[in-house]
């Protein structure tokens, strides 16, 4: 019996380790899944049809389009509390906070307020990390294998932030061409005004 325990105690510690290790390695903003089962991620340019000047000093031949991202991910109330659902079965899976709602509710419920609050956040997959990301879709799907779990796919798209800036412009006295350099000015409100016409366009226009 000795001889057993420093082993399941060994066991338990991996797997501590290793819930820390998939929590960490991968986030949706500060949302941490429980199990990955897949991440796709997709880059492409967008790439004209029209002939290209060789030598030319603007690429306009081709831009980067935002990158996407797929991830299917899965929450569990049993890994919520660090333990095998093969030991407690329903228990674990009727845990519920103070407000009376479900680790599963809640963890549902803060991926559809991220995509809600529409703001820009990381995301980090195994492979790569992302910025300045959106929660494009969100697809859950509930059946006899997931009713005590979330199993999400996520699709996230990068929405490209540039900066800009705003400069003054010199007097219009000091511009060698100021009706294509000044600045827009407002001229108030224009009436139209009458068009003289001639005896000969007043006739035909009679005429017709």
């Amino acid at each position: 019996m000795a001889s057993i325990l420093p082993g399941l105690a060994l066991g338990a510690a991996a797997g501590v380790l290793d819930t820390l290790l998939i929590r960490q390695n991968r986030s949706i903003a500060n949302i941490f899944p429980d199990v990955t089962v897949e991440e796709v991620h997709f880059d492409e340019l967008e790439i004209t049809n029209h002939p290209v000047e060789q030598g030319a000093a603007i690429s306009d031949h081709c831009f980067k389009r935002p990158a996407e991202l797929t991830m299917r991910v899965g929450w569990s109330p049993s890994r919520a509390i660090g333990s095998s659902p093969n030991l407690l079965g329903d228990i674990t899976s009727r845990i519920t906070d103070i407000t009376g709602r479900g680790y599963i509710e809640d963890t549902y419920q803060d991926l559809l307020d991220l995509q809600e609050a529409r703001e820009p956040f990381d995301v980090v997959t195994g492979k790569r990390a992302y910025s300045n990301m959106l929660l494009r879709s969100l697809t859950v799907t509930t059946d006899k294998t997931s009713e005590n779990a979330l199993m999400v796919e996520a699709r996230f798209q990068e929405v490209i932030i540039v900066a800009t800036q705003t400069t003054t412009l010199p007097p219009l006295a000091s511009q060698a061409t100021p009706q294509a350099t000044g600045a827009v000015v407002d001229g108030g409100s224009k009436q139209p005004q009458p068009v003289n016409q001639s005896i000969l366009s007043q006739i035909l226009g009679g005429g017709s």
